[in-house]
C-alpha cells in the first residue's frame, strides 16, 4: 500500500476540525461511497473500543451502517464492495487496489480517544486535582458560599435530574442541575466560613470589592513580568552532536513528562528573555534530569558558554547533586565544584576563585553561593532546588542574582506563593506527573506509637535487605529514642546524625548509612530534601503532628524510589491533643498514597495555609472571602485583562461567567446504576462542565464506553445538552423551554449581537416563528422522540449562533 497515492499525509484529514459547519460522517460516507463505487472494500480503524462504538453509533444515526469485524480475513471473503469496523490503532490509513482504510486521525483530524486538547498545567491541576466532597463548602458565582450536602437524584421538566443540593444561611436550599456545575467551585476551608444568604446583596458587594483587590494585584504583577520581559539575557543553544551524547548518557528512559519538561526549559534557554519556570515533580520522578541538561546547554554552548550555579538547602542535598552532576559531566572537559560546610577552607577559597576567574563552569551550593563575596564571571543559568527551604534573607539574595540571568525552580511542593504566581500565568510552569516505570505507591500509616508494630516494620525492611530512616523534629529527643529504639530492636546497627554534628562526621555518617553498613539512621529533618539512599524503603516519623504538609511529603519521599515497595509510619504520641491544622495535614498524607501526588499536595497547602498576599507582606491573603478557586479564576482573568492592557488592548475584566439553563424535557445524568461511586460521578460531571469543544465531548464519551460501558440513554442526553448549552452561550442565549409544540428562547438580557439578521431569520420563517411582547423568541416544532427533540433544538440553537457571528 502506498500511503501517498492515497493522498492520506500527516495532519490532512477528511474533516477540519477548525470548520464547525462541516459533518466528519456525513463526509466519510460520501467519501466511502466512491470508493465503494470504484470496486473497493472501505475499513475505518478505531484506537479503541469506546471510539469503535461511538463511531459506529453516528454512522447508523447517519443511516449508513458499517460491518464490524474482528479479522481482515472476513473483509477479503466478501465478494461485494463492503463498509467494515475494526478496532485496530493506526496514525493513517491507505489505498491498495481493493481495499482503503481510514483511521480516526484521518476523519477527525487526530484520533477520538486523543482528541481532549492539551491544557495548560495550571487548567489540568484546578479540574483533575480538586473534587467535590460532601460536607464542604463551595462558592457559587452568583449566589455565594454554601455547604455541599450531596447529589439529589429529583423529577424537573419532564424527566429525571442530578442537582447539588447547597445549604446556605437560614437553612436556604439551592438546587444546582449537574449541566451547569462550572457556576461552582471549592472555597477550600473548613473553619471560620460564613455561609451566605440566598438573595441577599451582600454577596455580589464582597465579590465587587474583592475584584478591585485582584485587579490592583494583577497590574502589580504585571509590572513584575513587564520588567523581567525589558530585561535580555544571553540565548543559550545546546551543542548539537555533543548534546545528544551527553543526553544518552541518561540510565532510564524519559516519562512523557519529563521529555517535555525538558524541551519547554530548553526552550526558554534559547530565548534572550531571561527563563523563570517551576518545574514541579514529585519525588524521584526526575526533576534532577531536568536540571542537568539545562545545566549542559548553559554551561556547554559553543559560542557563549556560560556559568551554572544550582542551590539546594541543605548540604547533604548539595553533597548529593554534586556527586551526581560531576560523574554525570565526567568527561565533558567542564569544571564541576561544590561549595558547602562540608569544604575545607583551603577548597572554598579555591572555589571562590574559580568562579570569579571562569576556571569553573559549575557550581553546586548552598545559601553559601549567596554571600557577598561571590563573584561570578559569567554566569547564566540558577538552578534552585526546594525554593521552600530558603529563607527571606536567602530569597532577597536570590532576587539579586537572578536578575538578568535564566533561572530554573524545582520543586515537589512549591510554596503556596510560587505555585499560585505559576498558576496565575505569570510564572511558566511544567508539570512532571508520570511516574518512573515500576515504581510502586508508598504505603502510609497514621498511628499512635507502638512498640509492637514498629518493630515488626524494623525488623521486615532488616529481614529483606533494606534500611530504615527514623526521622524526630528535635535534637534534643534524639538520646531517648536511640535508648527506646536500642531496647525495641537490639539487633539492629543504628547510627545517628543531625545538623549540629561537624560536617566531616555528618559526611562520614551518611557514607556509613548509604554503604549499607547500618540498618537504622535516626536522625532529624536534615534527611528531608532529596536524599536518594536506594536500599531504605521504611520510614517512621516521630512526633510527625511536628511537621509541616510539605515536611512530611518530603520525608516520605526518601523512601520507595527503586522498584521495591516502600512503607511510611507516621507516629504520634499518646494522649496529646493536637491542633487542627496538625489533624489535617496527617489526613492528607494519609489519603495521597497514589504517586504523583506532590502538586495536588501543594493544592491542599495552599487550602491550608493561604497563599498570601501576592506583591505584599500579607501571609493570610483574601481568600476566605471567596474561595480558593474563585480566587484563582478572578486572578487569571485580571492578569490577562492587564496584559491585553500592556499590548494596548482594552484592559476592562470579561464579562460575569453565566451558565444557559436548558430544559428539554427528558432525563439527564448518569445514572447511578452505570456509576454508582458519588465521588467519581461528581468527578465526571465536573470534567464534563469543562469540555469546551465537540471533540473533546467524543473523546469523553468513548473514554466512558471504554471504562463503564455502552452509554445508557440518559448520558447520552446531558452529552447532547452540553453541547447545546455551549453553543447558547456563544449565541448568547440564557435560557431554552420545550414542550410538545416547540421551544422557548430567552436571550441573555433580552439582547441579540445582530438584531437585523435575527428578525431577516424570523421573517423567513413567519409561519412558525415570532417574538413575543417580553422579547422572547417562540418557535412551533413537533418533536417524534427524545433523539428528535434534541437534534432539532440542537440545530435551531446553530442556526441562531451563525446568525450573530
Amino acid at each position: 500500500p502506498n500511503a501517498a497515492d492515497a493522498g492520506f499525509r500527516q495532519g490532512t484529514a477528511l474533516f477540519d476540525v477548525k470548520n464547525k459547519t462541516a459533518n466528519p460522517v456525513e463526509k466519510l460516507v460520501t467519501e466511502a461511497a466512491h470508493m465503494r463505487q470504484t470496486g473497493r472494500h472501505v475499513l475505518i480503524c478505531c484506537h479503541s473500543t469506546g471510539s469503535m462504538d461511538r463511531l459506529h453509533k453516528m454512522l447508523a444515526d447517519a443511516h449508513h451502517a458499517a460491518t464490524h469485524v474482528t479479522d481482515w480475513r472476513a473483509i477479503t471473503k466478501t465478494k461485494e464492495p463492503g463498509f467494515f469496523i475494526t478496532e485496530l490503532p493506526m496514525e493513517h490509513g491507505f489505498r491498495s487496489d481493493h481495499l482503503t482504510v481510514y483511521s480516526e486521525q484521518d476523519i477527525f483530524g487526530q484520533r477520538l480517544a486523543q482528541r481532549v486538547k492539551k491544557k495548560k498545567a495550571s487548567d489540568a491541576f484546578m479540574q483533575e486535582a480538586q473534587g467535590f466532597e460532601v460536607g464542604e463548602y463551595l462558592v457559587h458565582r452568583e449566589h455565594g458560599i454554601g455547604y455541599f450536602d450531596g447529589l439529589v437524584t429529583m423529577e424537573a421538566g419532564g424527566g429525571k435530574h442530578d442537582f447539588l443540593k447547597l445549604l446556605y444561611k437560614d437553612d436556604d436550599k439551592l438546587f444546582l442541575p449537574v449541566e451547569n456545575l462550572e457556576m461552582v467551585s471549592r472555597h477550600g476551608s473548613s473553619e471560620g466560613v460564613e455561609r451566605d444568604k440566598l438573595g441577599a446583596g451582600s454577596w455580589q458587594a464582597r465579590k465587587a470589592r474583592m475584584k478591585e483587590r485582584i485587579r490592583m494585584a494583577a497590574e502589580e504583577l504585571m509590572k513584575i513580568a513587564a520588567e523581567r520581559l525589558l530585561r535580555r539575557a544571553d540565548p543559550l543553544a545546546p551543542a548539537l552532536g555533543a548534546y545528544e551524547a551527553f543526553a544518552a548518557r541518561f540510565p532510564y528512559e524519559e516519562t512523557e513528562d519529563q521529555e517535555r519538561s525538558i524541551t519547554e526549559v530548553i526552550g526558554d534557554l534559547q530565548s534572550t528573555t531571561p527563563m523563570d519556570r517551576l518545574v514541579c515533580g514529585d519525588v524521584g520522578f526526575g526533576k534532577t534530569e531536568v536540571a542537568l541538561r539545562a545545566a549542559y546547554v548553559a554551561a556547554a554552548d559553543p559560542h557563549n558558554p556560560k556559568q551554572v550555579a544550582i542551590i539546594a538547602p541543605t548540604t547533604l542535598l548539595v553533597r548529593q547533586h554534586y556527586k551526581t552532576f560531576a560523574e554525570r559531566f565526567a568527561g565533558t572537559g567542564l569544571n564541576v565544584v561544590q561549595l558547602s560546610r562540608l569544604c575545607t577552607a583551603r577548597q572554598v577559597r579555591e572555589v571562590k576563585e574559580g568562579l570569579k576567574d571562569g576556571s569553573v563552569d559549575i557550581v553546586v551550593g548552598t545559601h553559601a553561593l549567596l554571600a557577598k563575596d561571590i563573584h561570578f564571571d559569567r554566569i547564566g543559568l540558577l538552578v534552585i532546588d526546594e525554593e521552600q527551604h530558603f529563607g527571606v534573607k536567602q530569597k532577597e539574595a536570590l532576587k539579586q542574582l537572578k536578575t538578568n540571568v535564566h533561572v530554573l525552580t524545582l520543586s515537589a511542593t512549591p510554596i503556596p506563593r510560587t505555585l499560585q504566581l505559576a498558576l496565575s500565568g505569570v510564572r511558566e510552569l511544567s508539570l512532571i506527573t508520570t511516574p518512573p516505570v515500576d515504581r510502586l505507591a508508598i504505603r502510609s500509616f497514621v498511628l499512635p506509637f507502638d512498640p509492637v508494630i514498629i518493630r515488626e516494620a524494623i525488623l521486615r525492611e532488616i529481614h529483606r535487605g533494606g534500611q530504615i530512616f527514623y526521622v524526630t523534629p528535635r535534637i534534643k529527643d534524639i538520646p531517648e529514642l536511640k535508648q527506646r529504639i536500642s531496647e525495641l530492636v537490639p539487633e539492629a546497627r543504628m547510627a545517628v546524625a543531625h545538623g549540629q554534628m561537624s560536617p566531616s562526621e555528618l559526611d562520614r555518617i551518611m557514607n556509613h548509612f548509604y554503604d549499607g553498613e547500618c540498618d537504622i539512621l535516626l536522625s532529624t529533618a536534615i534527611v528531608e530534601s532529596g536524599l536518594d539512599v536506594p536500599k531504605a524503603n521504611t520510614i517512621v516519623i516521630n512526633n510527625a503532628d511536628r511537621f509541616g504538609l510539605s515536611q512530611l511529603y518530603q520525608l516520605r519521599g526518601r523512601v520507595g524510589r527503586g522498584k521495591t515497595r516502600a512503607y511510611a509510619y507516621f507516629t504520634l504520641p499518646h494522649q496529646k491533643k493536637m491542633t487542627a491544622n496538625a489533624i489535617k495535614r496527617l489526613e492528607v498524607m494519609q489519603s495521597l498514597d497514589t504517586l504523583g501526588a506532590g502538586f495536588t499536595l501543594a493544592s491542599h497547602d495552599m487550602d491550608i495555609r493561604g497563599f498570601g498576599n501576592l506583591v505584599g507582606e500579607e501571609q493570610s491573603g483574601h481568600i476566605k472571602e471567596v474561595g480558593v478557586e474563585l480566587y484563582q479564576h478572578m486572578l487569571k482573568e485580571a492578569v490577562e485583562a492587564a496584559r491585553n492592557a500592556e499590548l494596548g488592548e482594552l484592559g476592562e475584566l470579561p464579562e460575569e461567567d453565566w451558565s444557559p439553563q436548558i430544559s428539554l424535557g427528558m432525563s439527564v445524568l448518569i445514572p447511578e446504576r452505570y456509576v454508582d461511586d458519588l465521588s467519581l460521578r461528581l468527578s465526571l460531571y465536573r470534567r464534563l462542565n469543562m469540555i469546551d469543544n465537540d471533540e473533546e465531548i467524543e473523546a469523553f464519551a468513548s473514554e466512558m464506553i471504554d471504562r463503564f460501558g455502552p452509554l445508557p440513554e440518559e448520558v447520552e442526553h446531558l452529552l447532547a445538552v452540553l453541547a447545546i448549552k455551549r453553543s447558547c452561550k456563544e449565541a448568547g442565549i440564557e435560557r431554552i423551554d420545550t414542550g410538545p409544540k416547540g421551544a422557548v428562547i430567552t436571550f441573555r438580557d433580552n439582547q441579540f449581537s445582530k438584531p437585523e439578521a435575527l428578525i431577516g431569520f424570523i421573517a423567513r420563517h413567519a409561519a412558525s416563528m415570532k417574538i413575543k411582547p417580553d422579547q422572547k423568541l417562540v418557535c412551533q416544532q413537533s418533536y417524534s422522540s427524545a433523539k428528535d427533540r434534541l437534534q432539532k433544538v440542537g440545530q435551531l440553537v446553530e442556526q441562531i449562533k451563525r446568525l450573530g457571528e
